[in-house]
């Protein structure tokens, strides 16, 4: 396989952002080539389709955006680490002006009306495996938090619980675009968690 003569770094960037603003379905080849400099042709010839470039961006950004969440749940008590775990949330979907809000929410509610198209199917298994994945790294965090006397409940159910409000958190942020709203209702389901101004 010949080399690729660009800077493919530069391509997934631009393609994401525009990914991001714009939906899947919003956002051209052409223009993600105008933006990069590159000729239509040659992004056809790299990735094949533009799904196929939106899967590949949307890889990368769920690879960051796991190493992001599983430093911020690696040390620490247990109340420290979720606190982090909402800062990292909060700041990845309040990016922008306006924000661009989460691109996995977005993206979902993009397919979520689409039947039987071999993309939607793609994206859904590609946005549910990034969701999959920061409940392991939620249920872990439980984990240790149960076997050092911090939590008391079930790691599964309140993985999915702080999973389930940081998507919440989305639809506040595209309503109300108020941060402090945002970090009121983490810093309130931290409290209902482990307890309200003190670790357990």
């Amino acid at each position: 396989m010949r080399p690729r003569l660009f800077d493919e770094n530069a391509v997934l960037t631009v393609a994401f952002d525009q990914f991001w603003r714009k939906g899947v379905r919003g956002t051209s080849l052409s223009d993600i080539a105008r933006d990069v400099g590159m000729q239509r042709g040659s992004l056809y010839n790299a990735y094949g389709t533009k799904e196929a470039l939106f899967l590949r961006a949307y890889a990368r950004y769920a690879d960051d955006y796991l190493a992001a969440v599983a430093s911020a749940l690696a040390v620490g008590k247990l109340r420290e680490r979720l606190e982090r775990f909402f800062d990292v949330a909060i700041r990845n979907f309040s990016i922008g002006t306006p924000p661009r809000g989460c691109p996995t929410t977005r993206g979902l509610m993009e397919v979520a009306s689409i039947e039987g198209d071999e993309l939607a199917e793609e994206v859904r298994t590609a946005f549910a495996g990034l969701l999959s994945r920061l409940t392991g790294f939620l249920r872990e965090a439980f984990a240790q938090g149960v076997a050092s006397g911090e939590f008391s409940g079930s790691p599964d159910a309140a993985a999915e619980h702080v999973l389930t409000i940081a998507r919440g958190l989305v639809v506040l942020e595209s309503a109300y675009h108020d941060e402090a709203m945002l970090q009121r209702v983490a810093a309130n389901t931290v409290d209902i968690l482990l307890g309200a101004g003190h670790d357990i």
